[in-house]
């Protein structure tokens, strides 16, 4: 059967309507699942026991297995999930004073092959459905208290977010739905490695979550050898496809930039990246490269990182060294993998 998580809201409305049921039907409906985590029809009990009855067999309501929790000393919790066909993937809760963050993933593994980041290796597996990634948001929810409900969520777990376009849109919409998990769209962020055609067409769409850009180089040749993707859409294409990129008057696009040892972390990559983002409305992530076993990488010393950072504030940027969150559980940036997937383990 159907899961009614990640169910399009247009599609539960025209069924609605062919069954001869209000809209307000639709709204309950959703509220019920995303908003009072009501996982049995039976729940429902503003709903006729006929309409209940006939939800349960046209629908489930299944969510992704909890197969583990690993606790950092920093506060995060890292969750392995365990899919409906058996496949696993990794979310990261994270809290802070004024709000919770859960980062997400979006597919099994990734195929950008992104040589910084720990998912590549694993090569890409399969796509999640809609109900896949917004059910580790309901999974979390369901697993916490009240007062650490997730108020914040980027997609910047396993995958890349925009090579699932299809799902990856139904999830947004929901999660941004007033009838479904209703969070403001200003609290949820989309990150993406790049792909321009995508972006392009993410543009034409009425979601407007926030949009993150994973950079991480300044000039084609670095980036081609750490970021593959970039030989298909070069950093020139990116530039100018996100110059176009609508934004509403308050919004901005944020570049992510891991700092990565005597490859991109130099004074002119510096000077280079203020130059690049000069006519783009941003801010800037710097984030220390986060180590794994294998890896050829190494994060810059605090003094490199901080003379990076002093001359993009110089040039006006708004530029952040973004707190590593979890690194003792390898739930960091770039160090997501399901650990049966590789084997590993974690403390």
């Amino acid at each position: 059967m159907t899961n009614l998580i990640g169910f399009p809201e247009e599609k539960l409305k025209q069924l609605f309507a062919d069954w001869g049921l209000p809209a307000y039907r639709v709204q309950q409906v959703l509220s019920w699942v995303y908003h009072h985590h009501a996982r049995r029809f039976e729940e429902m009990t503003n709903l006729s026991k006929e309409l209940r009855a006939r939800l349960a067999k046209h629908f489930v309501i299944a969510l992704p297995r909890i197969a583990a929790k690993t606790h950092s000393q920093d506060g995060s919790v890292k969750y392995l999930f365990e899919l409906g066909n058996g496949s696993q993937v990794e979310s990261v809760w994270m809290p802070d004073e004024s709000r919770t963050t859960l980062c997400i993933s979006s597919q099994v593994g990734c195929r950008l092959a992104c040589s910084f980041c720990l998912t590549a290796t694993l090569g890409l597996k399969n796509n999640l459905t809609a109900g896949d990634i917004i059910g580790q948001v309901l999974a979390v929810n369901d697993d916490l208290p009240e007062e650490n409900q997730v108020t914040n969520v980027v997609m910047m777990g396993m995958g890349e977010p925009l090579d699932n376009y299809e799902e990856v849109c139904e999830a947004l919409r929901l999660l941004v739905s007033p009838h479904a998990m209703r969070i403001s769209n200003r609290k949820v962020t989309l990150s993406t490695a790049g792909l321009v055609d995508r972006i392009q067409q993410f543009a034409g769409e009425d979601i407007h979550v926030n949009l993150a850009i994973s950079l991480n180089a300044t000039e084609d040749a670095t980036r081609d050898q750490i970021m593959p993707i970039n030989k298909k859409y070069p950093i020139k294409n990116l530039m100018e496809c996100l110059k176009k990129y609508p934004l509403k008057p308050t919004r901005r696009i944020t570049f992510e930039y891991v700092l990565l040892k005597g490859i991109n972390d130099s004074d002119e990559d510096a000077v280079r990246l203020g130059k690049l983002l000069s006519q783009v409305r941003c801010k800037i992530n710097l984030i220390p490269f986060n180590g794994f076993e294998g890896s050829l990488y190494q994060p810059p010393s605090e003094e490199r990182i901080k003379s990076f950072q002093n001359y993009l504030i110089q040039k006006k940027f708004s530029t952040f060294i973004r707190n590593n969150r979890g690194t003792d559980i390898l739930g960091a940036c770039g160090q997501l993998a399901a650990q049966a997937m590789t084997g590993s383990t974690t403390p």
